[in-house]
């Protein structure tokens, strides 16, 4: 009979061959705490136009409501920072966006850990999931030691920065739970808070989701874009890292070693130009595999009018 131990050990041991960059184990329970944060927070309308998220609220916060037997939540992290960043002087894009759209990545070595942990412990139920489904994926990652909530509202470890993806996996395996993590190393420091031009980030480790540079140029619908924002903008047309780029701890931030996020050549180095000269056909067989094509060709057109410096 292998021990709740030794099957986490067995399953971290499987996460790193697989290339995941940390996994961290917590006991699946319901997550009273963050249930009442993420309603105050949905009830002040800090979600803007995100409608989605006030849906299955009970699922976000009881993982027995997800996987009916749940036991325990193992969280993965997965590293995205570039080794190759983009030229000065270009319309900005979010670094997790330069290469293949991580949901298509995270959620294939999914199936394949699960397969993997069904080959060394027989019979498991679980269900994999990658930031579309209602779970507090970052709520989670605390939970099983993996680090702290920063002021600007990312998951910040200690070694790796902040520059990297969640991913959750819930299973009725019964699992050695890690210690959640208790520190919070953001200190006194409000470089985040001080950087962000839209003044997204509230007291409290609080984001007014509807008032960041990513919500505007990824989440909001609308044909236009408030024309304040064009000064505030700094050029970015699809995301913001800004609060990432400004955080200390990103100094500890190292290249990621995932073929499947090689950047693409045109996100590296398109130009204003380049971008205004896509017609609609170019842009969806272009990006049919990258995270920006979830803007869609009308939504990066509207975009690239925040972009401030001489357009041709």
């Amino acid at each position: 009979m292998i021990s709740p131990k030794e099957s986490a050990d067995i399953i971290k041991s499987i996460a790193a061959a697989m290339g995941f960059d940390d996994c961290g184990i917590a006991k699946a329970m319901r997550l009273d705490e963050d249930a009442r944060r993420l309603e105050n927070w949905l009830n002040k309308g800090l979600h803007g136009e995100m409608k989605y998220m006030e849906n299955h609220f009970e699922l976000r916060t009881d993982p027995t409501k997800l996987v009916p037997g749940a036991q325990s939540v193992i969280t993965l992290v997965f590293n995205y920072f570039p080794e190759q960043q983009q030229a000065e002087g270009l319309p900005k894009i979010a670094k997790y966006a330069y290469g293949k759209d991580y949901h298509l990545v995270i959620r294939e070595k999914l199936h394949e850990f699960l397969f993997r942990i069904r080959e060394k412990l027989g019979q498991v139920e679980g269900r994999g999931f990658v930031d579309s489904a209602p779970v507090l994926e970052r709520s989670w990652a605390i939970q099983s030691g993996l680090g702290w909530i920063g002021k600007n509202g990312n998951l910040i470890n200690k070694k790796k920065g902040s520059f990297f993806f969640l991913a959750t996996l819930i299973t009725d395996l019964v699992l050695a739970p890690d210690l959640p993590y208790q520190q919070d190393y953001c200190g006194s420091c409000t470089k985040c808070i001080d950087a962000c031009p839209t003044a997204a980030i509230l007291p409290n480790k609080t984001l007014n989701a509807a008032q960041c540079i990513s919500y505007f140029t990824i989440e909001l619908k609308a044909a236009s874009l408030p024309e304040q924002l064009q000064q505030k903008a700094n050029d970015w047309v699809f995301g913001c890292d800004i609060c990432q780029d400004v955080c200390p701890w990103n100094r500890f931030s190292k290249p990621n070693q995932h073929a499947e996020l090689e950047p693409l050549d045109e996100v590296l180095a398109f130009s204003i130009k380049d971008w205004l000269s896509l017609d609609k056909s170019s842009f969806n067989k272009l990006f049919k595999d990258s995270p920006i094509k979830r803007t869609k060709w009308e939504g990066m057109q509207r975009n690239l009018g925040l972009f401030g410096k001489k357009r041709l």
